[in-house]
């Protein structure tokens, strides 16, 4: 099991710049919303393209979902350490909880 990372710990971080955010939902989901400056990756992917998503096996790297039922992220956060990634987290509370906080999110899909 991986780290966890709170809310308040990832906002500071992604505001910081100093860490890259995972989206482990992909498709659909990623495209309606996602939280500020995440990469889709989804568990079926991770072998295939974290090496070209994500070169710096050692940065500071958080996956998330939708909510602490979901556990997208704790499958690709797994897969990414097996894969050497050394400073992995999840946000387990997931989009859900982002949202609820009433803090900003992107979208992917043209109006």
């Amino acid at each position: 099991m991986t780290t966890h990372i709170s809310r308040d710990e990832l906002k500071a971080a992604i505001d910081a710049g100093t860490v890259t955010v995972v989206d482990a939902l992909g498709g659909q989901y990623y495209a309606q919303q996602h939280l500020p400056g995440a990469i889709a990756l989804v568990e079926g992917e991770v072998a295939g393209r974290a090496a070209e998503l994500l070169p710096d096996r050692d940065a500071a790297i958080v996956a998330y979902c939708s909510n602490p039922a979901c556990s997208n992220s704790e499958a690709v956060a797994r897969r990414l350490v097996a894969l050497g990634y050394t400073n992995v987290r999840t946000y387990r509370e997931g989009i859900q909880d982002w949202v609820e906080a009433g803090l900003p999110v992107e979208t992917s899909v043209s109006a």
